[in-house]
């Protein structure tokens, strides 16, 4: 029997929901061997490969970058899980969308900046007029709310899906905790 392939995705947010999943510790040698993590911050595969079977998404869709990756993410996997508040809400990365992208720029870059007094032209991606939640670019399958979700409750929802089940979070989940 071949493993799952499981990938997860780190977008606009603080990677509290990736630390969360690293600490589901010694649970991990159980999930390896019926998961390839195929792709995440945590390895160096640099694309995001085709027919992922679960991925988790952690963070806002806040850039250019974040969506066309995203969609290409949607497209080539069979279970999205957004994973933690940022993603499901857009959370603290929403905090800017009262004010302009060229606002922001102008505090972040010039304002308070001491040297190279500009916005960057370069390797920073723009920047959407807001940060959005993941399931207003793609379609999600399972929303895991939480800031950052449980080390438990990642794993009973990857147990779950693994299970080919949906998981029913509502006594383990809440916002903000």
């Amino acid at each position: 029997m071949s493993k799952v392939k499981l990938a997860t995705v780190w977008l606009d947010g603080c990677s509290g929901c990736h630390m969360s999943a690293l600490d589901m510790d010694e649970r991990w040698i159980e999930l390896a061997a019926l998961v390839d993590l195929v792709y995440s911050p945590l390895v160096d595969t640099k694309q995001f490969p085709e027919n992922v079977d679960i991925v988790l998404v952690e963070g806002a869709v806040s850039s250019e970058e974040d969506r066309e990756k995203i969609q290409k993410i949607r497209r080539r996997s069979k279970v999205l899980v957004s994973l933690g508040d940022c993603a499901v809400t857009s959370n603290v990365p929403s905090m800017r969308n009262r004010f302009s992208v060229s606002d922001l720029e102008k505090r972040s870059y010039v304002e308070t900046a001491q040297l190279n007094c500009q916005a960057p032209n370069q390797v920073v991606p723009p920047l959407l007029p807001k940060a959005r939640p993941v399931h207003e670019y793609v379609n999600v399958d399972v929303f895991v709310p939480g800031c950052p979700p449980s080390a438990d409750t990642i794993y009973f929802v990857l147990t779950q899906l693994l299970a080919g089940q949906k998981p029913d979070l509502t006594d383990l989940t809440r916002f903000g905790a």
